[in-house]
This record gives structure tokens, sequence and C-alpha cells, in this order.
């Protein structure tokens, strides 16, 4: 039988939970969000090469509209020192979740997941050669938890309190046990933890 990919998700979070426009001010102000850019001064070297290493690997990536949004403006004309990454970014498949863009997209190898989103995931990850990447996506990612689809969280948690703002764990009074696979401590202060799911979930006493 051939292993199914794993859906894997990359975040960058403040210690309170927040993931919201971490690269840029401008980059998601919803919600009268003001802190945009909040990741930057801790995106060293450590967390740099987390993102090449980790992604080298993928299968494809799978980001919501914003998102792809985002990293399609900049990634396909980054600068040469950002190469390693931009060249891994642009040669992944990317599989992109709207109902407002249309085809044919702009960015290399990029393609709009069609129909209802569980089982176009469920598929993916049957047919898809290697893992599934999200990165960002908050609201995409926030469905895949609901529905017990994340395989692998991975969390670089800056040493920083925003106050408010997105977060990918809601308050759904259910239980997910997840099992640490690995634990890196940057220079900053920020820390790098991967870890997996149980593949299940358990409501919470009530």
């Amino acid at each position: 039988m051939t292993a199914m990919g794993k859906v894997i998700v990359n975040e960058f979070m403040s210690l309170d939970g927040v993931v919201q426009s971490h690269g840029d001010a401008d980059e998601d102000t919803s919600g009268g969000f003001a802190h945009g850019g909040w990741h930057m001064p801790y995106f060293d070297a450590i967390s740099w090469g987390w993102q090449v290493g980790h992604l080298s690997s993928a299968g494809g990536l799978l980001l919501g509209r914003r998102t792809y949004d985002i990293l399609a403006r900049y990634w396909p004309s980054a600068p040469a020192a950002e190469r390693d990454l931009a060249d891994v970014l642009n040669m992944l498949p990317k599989h992109v979740i709207s109902r407002t863009l249309v085809e044919p997209l702009t960015w290399n190898n990029a393609r709009l997941v069609t129909g209802p989103l569980l089982p176009a995931i469920r598929e993916l990850k049957r047919v898809d050669s290697g893992d599934l990447h999200v990165l960002g996506s908050a609201d995409v990612v926030g469905q895949l938890i609901k529905h017990n689809l994340v395989d692998t969280y991975r969390l670089m948690i800056d040493p920083v309190l925003l106050g408010g703002g997105k977060r990918i764990f809601r308050d759904d009074a259910t239980v997910r046990v997840l099992r640490l696979q690995d634990t890196q401590i940057a220079p900053s202060g920020a820390v790098v933890l991967t870890y997996t799911t149980t593949g299940g979930a358990a409501a919470a006493p009530g």
C-alpha cells in the first residue's frame, strides 16, 4: 500500500498564539490588527535555514488566497540573496484554496483547488507525491485542525505577546494530543517546535 502524504502546518507564532501579519505592516490589517511585521526581528539564520530545509523536501504547498497573493507578489522576483528559498517556493506545486481567484494563476506551478475543501484535501493527500506544507493561511489551517487533517505542526514561537489577532488554535472545547518530535532554540529567544498529531480528537469533558 502506498503511504499517503502528510499535511504539515508551518507557522510563525507569537507567544500568545497569534499568526496574523507576521511579515509586513500591511500584510493583513483585518480586525484592526496594527502589529504587522512583528516576526521580522526574529527571522535570523535559524529560521531561514528551518524554512529552506523543510520546504526543500516538500511535495507541494497548500495556500489560502491571502497567503497566495502575498507570496506570489514577492517570491518570483525575490533578490539574489534570497534565491535559495525563492527557488524552492517557485518550483513547488502550489494548491490554492480560493472562491475568488480564477485560473490561470500567475505564479509558476500554482492551481486552484476546486470542489468542497475537505474531500479535495483528502484526495491531495492520497494522490500527491510527498507531503503538503501549509504556509500561513490561518483560516484554512483552522478548518484542517477542526477536521483532524493536520499530521505535523512546525511552529516558530517568538518571545513576544501581541494581545490579539488571528490564531490557528480556536476555542472549540476539543482535546487534541500532540507528540513533541524536535526542538530548536534560536539566539533571539525564539523556539522552533515540531509536533506530530495522534490522528484523532476527543471532546473535552463538559
